[in-house]
């Protein structure tokens, strides 16, 4: 996620005296320099991302007078409570964090992978009952003041479980959580349901606050930069990560967002095969963020911009359906591409939402062309690896 940010947040090389957005929140920017009829035709290849809420395109649109109000109001009221208290929780779980890993030394492996998240005993309890806890808080603070969660039964006919589990009426734990990506809130709300590891650059353990945490909650370390051979590839350390979390019930939990990216919740985008080259079953988890006003979908907006609108926004709402665990059939084992196909169109089918066969490239061509870099067409068909 942070290096989408800061692709995002950044601007053609020809133009490097325009790359700080600088310009006021509550002003209209000027047309861009591509042609109306090449932006609707990429809206409609780049659907995916494309923002309707009422703050328009790239949450740069005009607003009505009213609406300008509610902001100001709210910047100067809500914002900096909000902020403070935020920062306060943040302060305080690292410094349960901090205290629960004193004298404790961080499981390190081959990879260079180092975490708490196998630490056992009381300290390993406080740490994920205080973090699922301070993370619902922090989603109430947001404006989540309720959650609305729906759990789909089992269909014997469609979904089976392996025959040696079957008959000894054990549940087999799944390898990961599967999510649709549609904001960094998702983060959020996993860590309050489940509070299970997650896949973040190497550099974000280096961070201060969030380091720690990071390796409590057991995150996934990838060096997507290195093509040095001490490094595994990110499917292979994601793969034994999943395969860890089936076999063994004290093992960490790990959530993965296989789209890659994040869009406005309403589209799925194809999905990456290492979640599922473990071959154990999953489990999908749906989320969407209905609005009025302001959508929390980060889609095409820019980050520091989608913060500030999404902090001065009194009520968000959140709607998550859980599905039953898929177990994969022997066809989807041997096929990690099908087992990842059939669970994307399972989600679609449940969540309502469009399959779309675009991805990070595109949605790099979309944010560049909103802002104003008109060379699009020569790229438009790149695909992500």
């Amino acid at each position: 996620m942070e290096s989408e940010l800061k692709d995002l947040n950044s601007t053609p090389a020809s133009k490097p005296s325009s790359a700080k957005d600088d310009r006021p929140l509550l002003k209209p920017d000027p047309a861009p320099s591509v042609s109306a009829e090449e932006l609707q035709e990429l809206e409609k290849k780049c659907a995916a991302y494309v923002r309707r809420d009422a703050y328009g395109t790239m949450g740069r649109g005009e607003l009505s007078l009213k609406e300008k109000l509610l902001l100001g109001v709210a910047l100067v009221t809500l914002v900096p409570i909000r902020v403070v208290v935020i920062m306060t929780l943040l302060l305080f779980y690292y410094l349960i964090c901090r205290i629960c890993t004193l004298f404790s030394s961080p499981n390190r492996d081959e990879d260079e992978q180092e975490d708490y998240a196998h630490m056992g005993g009381w300290r390993r309890a406080v740490i994920v009952w205080c973090g699922r806890s301070l993370s619902r808080v922090m989603l109430f603070v947001l404006g989540f003041y309720w959650i609305s969660e729906t759990y789909r039964i089992p269909d014997a006919a469609q979904q089976s479980k392996p025959e040696g589990k079957e008959e000894s009426g054990e549940a087999e734990k799944p390898g990961a959580i599967i999510s649709n990506h549609v904001s960094y809130l998702d983060i959020l709300y996993h860590m309050s349901s489940s509070f299970p590891s997650f896949v973040a650059k190497r550099s974000v353990a280096k961070l201060p606050l969030v380091g720690l945490i990071s390796k409590c909650l057991g995150c996934v370390y990838v060096q997507r930069e290195s093509k040095s051979s001490d490094f595994k590839g990110v499917a292979g350390v994601v793969t034994d990560r999943v395969r860890e979390a089936h076999q063994n019930k004290s093992a960490p939990q790990i959530m993965l967002f296989p789209e890659g990216t994040t869009t406005n919740g309403d589209f799925l985008l194809p999905f990456k095969t290492g979640a599922f080259l473990a071959k154990a079953p999953v489990l999908p988890v749906i989320l969407r963020y209905p609005y009025q006003r302001f959508s929390p979908a980060w889609d095409s907006i820019s980050g520091v911009r989608h913060v500030i609108f999404l902090l001065c926004q009194f009520k968000n709402r959140i709607e998550v359906t859980r599905l039953p665990v898929y177990y994969p059939s022997q066809e989807e084992k041997d096929d990690p591409k099908l087992y990842a196909n059939n669970v994307r169109k399972l989600m679609a089918s449940e969540g309502s939402m469009t399959l779309s066969d675009i991805g990070l490239a595109e949605k790099r061509v979309y944010h560049a062309a909103l802002n104003g870099n008109n060379s699009h067409p020569s790229v438009l068909h790149q695909k992500d690896d």
